[in-house]
Order: structure tokens, then C-alpha cells, then sequence
């Protein structure tokens, strides 16, 4: 058995195709353990540290830092027995025998490609094709038809654009022929105008939409361009000799012509452009946000509330021997509220199962989380959170937050989600309209809280508002049940204790 071993990038979540190195824990020469981390790679769902499977030395990587590989695809190789000395040649995955000693019976066919084997589509051992499941062979090699070349009489413009220019129709070469009947004079006038329409003007279309604007003739201005055309200094050359008394006759004009230095020509330059590669999570979310917007009928419903009391409970909590050592913060008791609010509502935590043609209602609640990351928007969950205390669901939040930011979130902690938090206050906006996330029937909006002032028990006083807002999924959520699940969720936030006391 060879002592050299790779190692391919494995599938780390259900369906997941490919992987992007971040960073590389180990270098060619690094004596590693089994199990020992060796590099962090991006899905389309976290960022994960994969460990080894074998115990030995480096020898090689495969793929840098930055690069997209498609699962399956070597990473990595071991030598597994480092003291056995050096490594034979042969023993070099991938090394290619040399032409020379090739049998001539091996050689491939001139009609069939060249596959390595020991590669995706290459030969296996018993003869099979090793291919990955879900991908056949490729047994042929895509080719680019060559161009026709058109022959051309003309001289090669430098400028690539100006190749798009129309052509002259022969039509207008057909007029250079004299016409007998009509004199030699008419003769010769139809060649003069072949003549004229033979040499087109040259221009961009911006150049010909600046003379449109300044009402110049084209055919009247000298090209100084790349094969006699017509760039834009010329053309305001042209409009500002015009503009001089005694200087070239101009086209009469309906309205009087602008001056040049009135006219502002924008221009963009490439280089102040930033192009960001679309990859990971944030290829993932715009591809579950598209599927969700358009399968999906969403409905949004605001409500405002007078959530005073829930800030005074925050600081009780605060205060509490219980919550000393806990993070605690208005969103734990909307995460509270939320979930006793699914115990009263418990078709408002369903999904839709369009192949079995159900509605399948959870009896558990996997409370999503929209955490913002320097990787992009992600939404894991805590899972059960309806049999979590108050402290337990305080520190499952803290956790939850805190491992998102770091990027070290699991695909496990973002699967399985039945309904979702966005907690849009924390960036000092008042309310939204979200998406649902793929597969659940309801997200709420935490909006900012704020000082406003609100009638309490008949007068106007100063009160502590946010507005909630709950997106469900018409199929599932109508109106009338979507309706009481906010105002529930509402009724609690504006006096937690009571509800609590009343729902638990």
C-alpha cells in the first residue's frame, strides 16, 4: 500500500459542490496528527476547519489560498511513513510515465482524448470509468469553430469599435456607373456623389450624439481619429470654430447653439470600479432569497408598540443574581415572545411540502437568528428553543451571535430552521419588509426602540415604541392568523410579565 496519500475536499453539507480555500493551518514539511485541523475552507453555508485523516508529513498543497475548488478535487497530500526514506517516483500520485515508455498498443487513438488516469473520467482499477456520482466521463474536448475570415480592401482600423460601423450598401457603389441616356454631365454628377457616399463618416455613437446635441454636420468635420474617424476633440473643435465669426460656415440651426463649455460630458473610468466575486454564503443567500421571493406569496403586517415595560424588564434581568454573568438585551424576551406565541399559534411554525402536497406543522421551534457577517447574511438557529429556560435561551443567543461573527458557525446550526428573528433595531432602522427564509412560514422585524410620545392610560406621555413586522407565506398563514400571532407577540412585549404569568 502506496505511503503517499491525497486528500480530496469532502462534502461538508447535503448538496454542497464546491469550497473555497481561506486559509491554510498547515505547510509543505509540517509533521500533522490524525484529526489535527489543516485548513479552513468557505462553503456556501459556513466557513469550517477540516481535520486530517492521516497522521504523517506534508508534502504538497494543491490549491491556494483564495481559490474555488469543486468537491472531490485533491487538496492536500501525506506521506504516511516519513522515517521509511525518500519517496519513489513512481509512488508520486499523478506522476505521468514517460512517452518513451509507453507501449505502442497504450497510445490513444487520434480521435480519442487522452485521459490520465486516476482523474475524474479517467480509468479506475477493474477497467471502470472513475467518475464522481452524478457526473459522467467527459469523453470529448469542446473546440471553438474558426471565424471566416472576410476579405477586406480596406486598411485594418486600430480602434476595435469602429469596426462596428455600418458597412456601405452596394447600392450606392452601383450609382459610380455612368448613365448614357442622361449626358456626360449627369454622369460625372453621379460619380462625384458614389464618391461622397463611399467615404462615410466615422464615428462612435457617442461622437455622432455630441454633434446631434452641438447641430453639427459630420460630413463637414475632419477626422483626425484612427482611419480618418471622427473623435469627440474633434467635434468640439469644430462646434467652437463654428461659434467664431468668420470661421467655417456652420448648418443653420432652429435654436441657438449652446456653448461648449456649457456642455458637461460625464465620464466613467473602469479603474474606480470594484468587482466582487459572487461565492460562499453570500451566493447562497441571494439563490435562497430569488427562490423564496418568487415561490413563495409573501404578506407583511406592521404593528407599533408601546414596549416600555419590556425595557424595564431587561434591567430587572440585568439586576437578577440569575442573569449575572448573562447577556441580556431586548431581543431575548422578542426570541421568548416568538416562541410562546407559536404554542398559541402552532400553524403559524409550518412548512410547505410541494412534492407530498402537505403542510407539515412542526411541534418544535428552531428559532432562526439573521446574523450579519463580514461573510454575508446567515440565519442560524437555536434548536428546540421552546424547552429552553429564559437563561438557558440568554446564553444560547450569546453563543449563537457570538460564533456567527467569529465565521465559525456549523451547516448543522443553520439547518432546520421553523421561524426567524431579524433583529433590524440594532442598525437604527424602524421596520422593514423581510423574506422568508427557504422552508418556514414566518420571520419577524425588531425594529429600533425610541422615545415617543404615546397616550398611556389617557394621557400623552413620553414611552419607549418600536414597530414589529411579520412576513408569513400566504399559502400557509392567512390573514386573520397572522393577524393574532403579531398581536400576541405584541400583547407580551408591552407587559412581559403579565404575559408570562398568563401564557406559561
Amino acid at each position: 500500500m502506496s505511503r503517499i496519500k491525497q486528500f480530496k475536499l469532502p462534502d461538508l453539507g447535503e448538496g454542497l459542490t464546491e469550497g473555497e480555500i481561506l486559509k491554510w493551518l498547515v505547510a509543505p514539511g509540517d509533521e500533522v496528527k490524525l484529526n489535527q485541523p489543516i485548513v479552513e475552507v468557505e462553503t456556501a453555508k459556513a466557513a469550517v476547519e477540516i481535520p486530517s485523516p492521516y497522521a504523517g508529513v506534508v508534502t504538497d498543497l494543491h490549491t491556494a489560498e483564495g481559490e474555488t475548488v469543486d468537491v472531490g478535487t485533491p487538496i492536500i497530500t501525506f506521506d504516511t511513513d516519513p522515517g521509511a526514506g525518500p519517496v519513489p517516483d513512481a509512488a508520486a500520485p499523478g506522476a505521468e510515465t514517460p512517452a518513451a515508455e509507453t507501449p505502442a498498443a497504450e497510445a490513444p487513438a487520434e480521435d480519442e482524448p487522452d485521459i490520465e488516469a486516476g482523474k475524474i473520467g479517467g480509468a479506475a482499477p477493474g477497467g471502470r470509468i472513475a467518475v464522481l456520482v452524478g457526473y459522467g466521463p467527459k469523453t470529448v474536448t469542446a473546440e471553438r469553430r474558426p471565424r471566416k475570415q472576410v476579405a477586406s480592401t480596406e486598411a485594418p482600423l486600430e480602434d476595435p469599435e469602429l469596426a462596428l460601423l455600418p458597412s456601405i450598401p452596394d447600392s450606392l457603389h452601383s450609382a459610380a456607373k455612368p448613365v448614357r441616356h442622361g449626358g456626360l454631365e449627369m454622369g460625372r454628377a453621379l460619380e462625384r456623389a458614389a464618391e461622397a457616399a463611399s467615404a462615410p463618416v466615422r464615428a462612435k455613437p457617442p461622437v455622432r450624439k455630441l454633434a446631434r446635441d452641438l447641430g453639427l454636420d459630420l460630413a463637414s468635420v475632419r477626422g483626425s481619429g484612427p482611419g480618418g474617424s471622427i473623435t469627440r476633440d474633434d467635434v468640439q473643435r469644430a462646434a467652437q470654430s463654428a461659434s467664431v465669426p468668420g470661421g467655417p460656415a456652420t448648418v443653420a440651426e432652429p435654436h441657438p447653439m449652446p456653448s461648449v463649455a456649457a456642455i458637461a460630458v460625464p465620464v466613467w473610468d473602469a479603474s474606480r470600479e470594484q468587482r466582487i466575486p459572487i461565492k460562499g454564503v453570500r451566493k447562497l443567500t441571494a439563490e435562497a432569497m430569488v427562490a423564496s421571493a418568487f415561490t413563495a406569496p409573501h404578506v407583511t403586517e406592521f404593528l407599533t408598540v408601546d414596549v416600555t415595560r419590556t425595557m424595564r424588564a431587561v434591567q430587572q434581568l440585568k439586576g437578577a443574581p440569575e442573569f449575572a454573568d448573562a447577556r441580556v438585551n431586548p431581543l431575548l424576551l422578542v426570541a421568548k415572545a416568538m416562541i410562546l406565541a407559536v404554542e398559541r399559534h402552532p400553524m403559524i411554525n409550518a412548512s410547505w411540502d410541494a412534492a407530498a402536497s402537505e403542510i407539515v406543522v412542526k411541534e418544535y421551534v428552531n428559532l432562526g437568528i439573521a446574523a450579519a457577517t463580514p461573510r454575508g447574511l446567515i440565519v442560524p438557529n437555536i434548536k428546540d428553543a421552546g424547552r429552553l429556560t429564559l437563561r438557558q435561551l440568554a446564553d444560547a443567543l450569546t453563543a449563537l451571535v457570538a460564533t456567527a461573527k467569529d465565521g465559525k458557525t456549523p451547516p448543522v446550526d443553520m439547518q432546520g430552521g421553523t421561524i426567524t428573528i431579524t433583529n433590524v433595531g440594532v442598525f437604527g432602522v424602524d421596520t422593514g419588509t423581510p423574506i422568508l427564509n427557504p422552508g418556514e412560514s414566518a420571520i419577524l422585524a425588531f425594529g429600533a426602540v425610541r422615545e415617543q410620545p404615546w397616550v398611556h392610560k389617557g394621557k400623552v406621555k413620553v414611552r419607549q415604541v418600536c414597530q414589529l413586522a411579520l412576513s408569513f407565506d400566504h399559502r400557509i398563514v392567512d390573514g386573520e392568523l397572522g393577524s393574532k400571532f403579531l398581536a400576541d407577540v405584541g400583547r407580551f412585549l408591552n407587559d412581559p410579565q403579565e404575559a408570562l404569568l398568563a401564557w406559561s
